[in-house]
């Protein structure tokens, strides 16, 4: 029997002889080195009869088989506001049952504003959804099928341990690409910490090349061992090598909390944090412990408490925070965020050299996007202002309301309305809420036989306009 290192001498001169009839003969290259890779990996691992060859098909076959049958293709019909007006559209995602009363665990940009759910199973048949949970800042939701009296308990899949994978370990993404239905890719994990501050500032994301195409986005990511170990959630449009998913260990937080109350209950702070090294910002502090504050929103329970920006945080509840590099910052800011509301919490920080305390009250985070609506005839869609969705539209206005969408062609726009316009008064009456303007519409509409325009005050770019709309004309007839 040949030991280790004979047996991988003699595969390497067995792929030697391979490669060159495959280069003589025109048979893919690709497909000899990758079952090379797999003959590696599986005679690699020693066993106590000796070296054992394994099939890596199997290995791949027995995971999928363990997941593939809880994969659903999720189809919604949602409301969205577009060109000035509201529109019905179809979308498609995927999901994964995490339980056998038919709990489906998927993203939220899925079934964002869906009106109606329904999701493929396994043996074909479709049932429709209610959505049981949704949190926007980390992208996920919950569902439950509504499932009829004749079908028993469901299979369902088992959430693993990311924090246990390693770079170049192989997994499956599994969804339903470009509304195909059912499907999976495989690839290795390329990076197990992978920091994307504009989609998510909870979240340290997988990266694999296992393809995740448009459509695939809530189905899982699943390890050899036949787990989930990621939702998938961003791609590449042409389904390329650089995919993402949101690791369990986000997942089950944000789970357990919709499970429990239906949403996820963030704290605010108002805290912004930046980590002691940033290789792309050229910033270097010579510290080796603690977090930078880079500023606190106004008004915030952080600067109410006193904390400043430069400002070094230490501890918090006793706990020592650091963050040497920007992929540290998810896991503290999910700390900070998960602190009982309204409950005092000590922060200890280092500012010019003395160690301090202050006691932070966080407060509920709320909402963070702004409720929409749209005005017909008027032509266009307003969006309330949200200080996490529209900063620096909320610097300008605190409370308020925005133009989101102008229609083409429409009144709207022939009054050179422009979208991300800051909507004061409505003939010299203030609007703070969606529904005042919801009011003084309705009323113009009402009298349209005797005035047909309004003098709206605008604020555009930190300067106050005055424009005329005038609505006589009806775009949306023919």
């Amino acid at each position: 029997m040949l030991d280790g290192l004979d047996r991988l001498a003699h595969n390497l001169c067995n792929v030697q002889f391979t490669l060159n009839k495959t280069l003589r003969g025109g048979v893919i290259l690709f497909a000899t080195l990758f079952l090379f890779v797999f003959s590696i990996t599986a005679s690699a691992e020693p066993e106590p009869n000796g070296l054992k060859n394994l099939d890596f098909r199997e290995v791949i076959k027995e995971s999928k088989d363990k997941v593939f049958p809880t994969v659903v293709f999720i189809k919604c019909v949602r409301e969205n506001l577009q060109g000035g007006k509201k529109v019905s559209q179809e979308v498609s995602g995927s999901g994964v049952i995490i339980s056998a009363t038919g709990e489906v665990l998927s993203n939220w940009h899925v079934v964002d504003k869906a009106t109606e759910v329904r999701c493929l199973l396994l043996d074909g048949r479709a049932v429709s959804a209610k959505v049981l949970g949704t949190d926007k800042d980390t992208d996920l939701a919950v569902l439950q099928l509504n499932l009829p009296a004749d079908i028993g308990p469901l299979p369902f899949a088992r959430i693993g341990d990311s924090s246990k994978l390693k770079e170049g370990d192989f997994v499956m993404a599994m969804g339903a690409p470009w509304g195909m239905s059912r499907s999976v890719s495989i690839g290795i994990i390329s990076c197990t910490s992978r920091y994307l501050p504009q989609n998510s500032e909870y979240t340290l994301w997988l990266q694999t090349d296992a393809a995740i195409s448009p459509g695939n986005s809530g189905g899982p990511l699943v390890n050899t061992a036949g787990e989930v170990i990621g939702i998938n959630t961003r791609g590449t449009m042409s389904g390329g090598d650089t995919g993402f998913a949101i690791p369990t260990d986000v997942i089950n937080d944000v789970v357990a909390q919709i499970r429990k109350s239906g949403k996820v209950d963030w704290s605010w702070t108002g805290l912004q944090l930046q980590p002691l090294r940033d290789f792309n910002r050229n910033i270097y502090f010579n510290f080796t412990e603690g977090v930078m504050v880079a500023e606190s929103d106004p008004e915030s329970p952080a600067r109410r408490a006193g904390i400043q920006a430069g400002d070094r945080i230490m501890r918090l509840n006793s706990q020592t925070m650091t963050a040497l590099t920007e992929e540290e910052l998810p896991a503290i800011r999910r700390q900070i965020g998960m602190l009982p509301k309204m409950t005092p919490a000590k922060i200890e920080f280092m500012r010019q050299g003395q160690l301090m305390s202050v006691d932070l009250v966080p407060r509920e985070k709320g909402i963070v996007e702004g409720e929409e609506l749209d005005f017909p005839r008027w032509d266009f869609t307003l969006k309330s202002i949200n200080q996490f969705d529209n900063p620096d539209l909320h610097f300008n206005r605190a409370k308020g309301v925005f133009i989101y969408g102008i229609k083409y062609p429409g009144n709207a726009q022939t009054a050179g309305l422009l979208a991300r316009d800051i909507l004061v008064k409505i003939d010299g009456k203030e609007v703070t809420e969606l529904d005042e303007v919801k009011a003084l519409h309705q009323a113009a509409l009402d009298d349209l036989a005797n005035k047909n325009r309004v003098v709206l005050s605008i604020l555009r770019n930190g300067l106050m306009r005055q424009t005329v709309l005038d609505y006589s004309r009806n775009y949306e007839k023919k």
